[in-house]
């Protein structure tokens, strides 16, 4: 149907066939105000894949409650770490130009659309996927930016691309990017700027902690290899860097609820190492490819004020990989690994 010989009188006009390149990062409101982040905190928190608990009591919880007290939180939260020459997140300008920067890469092939887009918020999944379609790209690989798979991440990126394709009548063909928690080039990337990271200190961590996302616990014993992928990164990274359990521990953040999540806590183990004694202490976060509200603020300020509050004296958060050299060679790894056979 591509071949402008075959096409009958009056066949509507055909772009040339290209192939999309679509990176996806989790979300951002579209301002720190009350009602963007209510929108935004709603279409989250609306998603059964992020909250699976019974859907009319979430409703009513989520409805008359979180929505009425957390956006007004959230959105002070937000300001604390807002790009304000840009008015936007910094998850918003980050995963922009890591774009930017593949796009670059690919610069010298008319072939390749790279676009991005947001999980939640926008750009939407849908309206980048469209753009991509319209300028001809029968073929798209979607590039969920998070290196360990969860249902609550990947797998909804994929659900909102494929509820975008059933709007479709000419579907592209659609690759899905695996999580990317054991790639060489991942592990080495993490390691080389966290050492490169540690000689800007002016101290040297007596403890290291890497801190992934934390999900509920009854999501692991339904099948989620989230928690397992988290535990083969710091593995790996520990080989790389030549250091034991005790000096580079695996801990999950962001808790939310009364339930039980994955263990152990980062909040609560970086209150207990200063209560040890321990003074110095630097946090990683492998399990975000980008710097954001969870990373910017929770480690980096609120995590920091535990610290110093408990005791302890120095404390750092190393900046995750976002668009820098090392980080752009992650992606560039995964991408050009899943364009194999397509180029």
């Amino acid at each position: 149907m591509s071949d402008v010989s075959l096409k009958p009188p009056g066949h509507p006009a055909l772009p040339p066939r290209r192939i999309g390149v679509l990176l996806v990062n989790l979300g951002t409101p579209d301002a720190t105000d009350y009602w963007s982040m209510r929108r935004y905190l709603k279409e989250f928190l609306s998603d059964r894949r992020v909250i699976e608990v019974n859907p009319v009591k979430w409703w009513l919880i989520l409805n008359l409650i979180i929505l009425t007290v957390r956006p007004g939180r959230k959105g002070r939260d937000y300001d604390k770490i807002w790009n304000k020459d840009k008015n936007e997140s910094f998850l918003k300008t980050i995963t922009r130009s890591q774009a930017e920067k593949l796009a670059a890469a690919y610069a010298g092939d008319a072939r390749i659309l790279v676009d991005w887009a947001m999980r939640y918020g926008n750009p939407s999944i849908a309206s980048r996927l469209e753009a991509m379609r319209k300028a001809g790209c029968d073929r798209i690989l979607i590039v969920p930016l998070y290196p360990q798979y969860a249902a609550a991440t990947t797998a909804t990126v994929a659900d909102k691309a494929f509820d975008a394709l059933a709007a479709m009548r000419w579907q592209p063909a659609l690759r899905v990017a695996p999580a990317y928690y054991d790639r060489p080039a991942y592990i080495e990337a993490l390691a080389s700027s966290l050492e490169e990271g540690l000689t800007k200190l002016p101290f040297k961590p007596d403890v290291i902690v890497a801190s992934y996302h934390g999900m509920p616990e009854e999501y692991l014993h339904k099948g989620d290899p989230y928690y397992c992928q988290c535990a083969v990164t710091t593995r790996l990274l520990r080989d790389r860097l030549k250091l034991d359990e005790s000096k580079l521990m695996m801990t999950f953040q962001s808790r939310f609820g009364t339930a039980e999540w994955l263990k152990p806590y980062t909040d609560m183990t970086v209150k207990g190492l200063a209560e040890k004694g321990v003074k110095n202490l630097a946090v990683i976060t492998p399990g975000f490819a980008s710097d954001c509200l969870e990373t910017l603020e929770e480690i980096a300020m609120e995590n920091a004020h535990i610290f110093k509050e408990a005791g302890g004296e120095n404390f750092a958060h190393i900046p995750c990989l976002n668009d820098s050299d090392a980080g752009m060679a992650v992606i560039s790894d995964v991408v050009g690994r899943e364009l194999m056979g397509w180029l």
